[in-house]
């Protein structure tokens, strides 16, 4: 089978290793990859905006299955473009993939379907929103509507703070505004729950925390994110039970009610609050970095997982898990989530060696003159396996020293809730 990956992304090489692993798979190649799919795929120079090139390749190169990695391409209707051509896509269409492409969308599907979510109003411009701000209670989290590469979202412990935001989002930081939302802040701890779905039945795809904020104790602007660990100390049955029923169920059925059937990963971020599920958004896709935390958990060979979604076979499929958790931290170029140096050479990279229950993913990297250099705020994923976080944790700072790359910074203190106290 030929497979072709769309992405650069520490998510796209953790898919890219995966999927490689599998008998069945003989050739992937990556749109545009980087310096890490290099190494095991073909990478395509294509931008990916640029769906009739992307088609093209596929028919010159007899693709078997296209598998999207990043967001953008399917808020933009990437799938629906290549089904057209009888192209076999592993991912969802473009009105579903409107849970993540529009968070407006989102919080009016949870009020229809009473799905619990957080309490919110919606302004379509600035006067409207500064207004609001006068009689509001504090903290509050403000939202851009679209796609801001996990950035667009402020939580506001001022009027101050609220006020910048509203500036910052209506003056087109994150694209052309349309509208705000603003939601009322949720006092407890935020889970990532994840579902493989074929369009007629979905299994369960393992939980993870994630570590949004640049700074330790979860501090500082937010970020794509900078650690996470894999399954969420909060996993239980029964709060599995009550995600599935309360939130996962209904919004598919919302889905079909439009005439939408979900293919690909569903990502439920949640905030857990005495042990109740309430949704704070939606990503269509795999996450980065819980990506790189949950497939190194997964037993089944994970082409069948992809091959049995995008034939509508998921039912048949039994997916199985490790009982190891799994940590990852990412090394990041100095000065993200704000402004950073790119092309900066990562000389130790290739002299690492790695033990079997150790992974490194690159994310922001590119080759260039036979070395690999930085291209990107988030630039590596060091990921470790083991029965005990706190060994695994300090295994990935031990690998992070070896590379001794002087123009990265990472959190020391991923998993902290779990490990620390």
């Amino acid at each position: 089978m030929k497979i072709l990956i769309l992405g650069s992304g520490g998510r796209e090489h953790a898919l890219c290793h995966f999927i490689a692993k599998s008998k069945k798979v003989n050739k992937i190649y990556c749109i545009p990859g980087n310096a890490g799919t290099n190494d095991l795929a073909s990478n395509v120079n294509i931008d990916l905006n640029n769906f009739y090139k992307i088609k093209q390749f596929i028919n010159n190169n007899k693709i078997n299955i296209v598998v999207v990695g990043p967001e953008k391409p399917l808020v933009d209707g990437i799938v629906n473009y290549l089904s057209l051509s009888n192209i076999k896509v592993f991912g969802p269409d473009k009105i579903a993939s409107k849970l993540e492409g529009s968070k407006i969308f989102t919080k009016n599907l949870c009020k229809k379907y009473n799905i619990p979510t957080a309490n919110f109003g919606i302004f379509n411009n600035k006067y409207k929103a500064e207004l609001f701000l006068n009689n509001c209670n504090f903290p509050i989290v403000v939202k851009a509507d679209g796609l801001a590469s996990g950035k667009g979202v402020y939580i506001c412990e001022t009027k101050k703070k609220a006020t910048t935001a509203v500036h910052e989002i209506f003056n087109g930081k994150f694209g052309k505004p349309k509208k705000i939302l603003f939601e009322e802040f949720l006092q407890g701890e935020e889970m990532s729950f994840f579902i493989v779905s074929d369009g007629k039945n979905f299994k369960y795809f393992g939980t993870a925390q994630d570590h949004k904020r640049v700074n330790e104790k979860d501090t500082g602007p937010n970020t794509g994110g900078m650690g996470a660990y894999s399954p969420s100390r909060l996993e239980s049955k029964l709060l599995n039970q009550r995600i599935i029923k309360k939130i996962i169920k209904p919004t598919l059925k919302a889905l079909k009610d439009m005439n939408s059937e979900f293919r690909g990963f569903l990502y439920a971020g949640l905030m857990i609050k005495k042990n109740q599920p309430f949704l704070i958004e939606y990503n269509v896709r795999m996450g980065d970095p819980e990506c790189q935390t949950i497939l190194p958990r997964l037993k089944t060979d994970f082409f069948d997982i992809i091959d049995a979604v995008v034939k509508q076979k998921l039912k048949f499929t039994k997916i199985e898990w490790k009982k190891h958790s799994c940590l990852s931290v990412v090394l990041c170029s100095k000065g993200y989530p704000g402004k950073y140096k790119e092309d900066i050479e990562i000389n130790n990279i290739k002299k690492v060696k790695l033990k079997p229950n150790q992974f490194i993913f690159h994310a922001g990297t590119k080759i260039k003159n036979s070395q690999v250099v930085s291209k990107g705020g988030r630039v590596l994923n060091f990921i470790t396996i083991s029965k005990n976080l706190k060994k695994s944790r300090d295994q990935l700072f031990k690998l992070i020293k070896k590379i001794n790359w002087k123009n990265g910074f990472y959190r020391k203190d991923i998993g902290y809730k779990i490990i620390d106290q």
